[in-house]
């Protein structure tokens, strides 16, 4: 009896230890907004960005960060408008984007992709209230504050359940993580990511998107058509450079010992290193 007694004492000091190191790593976190139109913005913070739709409908919300954040998203939504929000969208299923759904989801609706749901649902420690209530293959509108939120899904690519959230009269698009504004991207390859996939969908984005439209990448600062074109000249570079090196018999190690061209180096960042972005290509390609 002693023996239990210790060990779930010491179990709840472990789990007691991750809250205050959680609270610890984003007590300092602002979440701040950007207005892009009379009811949309973009809201950034730690994790991936969040978009917003604020008017005479309620709140809708695109992604929702990490869970320890929810509190002070909460609190940024409420100096531009009261309430709670009616809808979430999920990008796809990471929990830098999805670490809010429980909090979020015990009074909106969560909308994803079938697979974003399925791969939620493996994880029996989220509580219901995390888990998509509605889903779809393809795309499916939401009516809301008088614009139509179009949100589709072009396939495996960052993930193998990746929406892009378009708002048809503000001319915005939310493309989740299949962006990453001036950095290396994460492909998901264990999630259903795919490196062909990915360059594909974003060429797919360029020719629905015009020079007016006002771009939230799932990393990074605010963005135009001419940054997803520079982003996609990147990818294009990259995966022609692989499938090169891959063609004369390469090792993985003799193309991490080259590096990639100099021009790219800066895409560089503390989560994708040239090294990471190096070793995703060749497992990506190499088949």
């Amino acid at each position: 009896m002693k023996h239990k007694i210790k060990t779930s004492l010491l179990a709840l000091s472990l789990i007691a230890s991750s809250v205050v190191a959680a609270d610890a790593r984003f007590k300092d976190v602002q979440i701040t907004a950007n207005k892009l139109s009379d009811s949309a913005y973009m809201f950034v913070g730690s994790g991936g960005n969040i978009g917003v739709s604020a008017g005479s409908d309620g709140i809708l919300i695109i992604d929702n960060q990490f869970a320890p954040l929810a509190d002070k998203i909460t609190k940024s939504l409420n100096q531009i408008q009261s309430g709670t929000p009616k809808y979430v969208i999920n990008t796809h299923y990471h929990g830098d984007h999805t670490g809010g759904n429980a909090h979020f989801g015990e009074q909106a609706i969560i909308f994803a992709h079938d697979n974003v749901l399925t791969r939620l649902s493996a994880n029996k420690d989220l509580s219901k209230s995390a888990l998509p209530v509605v889903t779809y293959s393809t795309d499916i509108s939401i009516h809301f504050n008088n614009d139509t939120l179009v949100i589709q899904h072009l396939g495996p690519g960052h993930t193998d359940g990746d929406s892009v959230v378009f708002w048809q009269d503000d001319n915005i698009v939310h493309m989740g993580d299949l962006f990453f504004k001036d950095r290396f991207p994460y492909v998901d390859l264990k999630g259903g990511g795919s490196v062909i996939g990915y360059r594909d969908n974003v060429a797919k984005i360029l020719t629905l998107i015009d020079n007016d439209t006002q771009i939230i990448p799932g990393h990074g600062a605010l963005a135009n058509k001419d940054d997803l074109r520079k982003f996609k000249h990147m990818l294009d570079h990259s995966i022609n450079w692989m499938k090169k090196n891959i063609q004369e018999g390469q090792s993985l190690a003799d193309i991490q010992a080259k590096g990639i061209n100099d021009k790219w180096k800066s895409w560089s960042w503390n989560f994708i290193s040239e090294e990471k972005w190096i070793d995703t290509l060749y497992q990506g390609l190499k088949k």
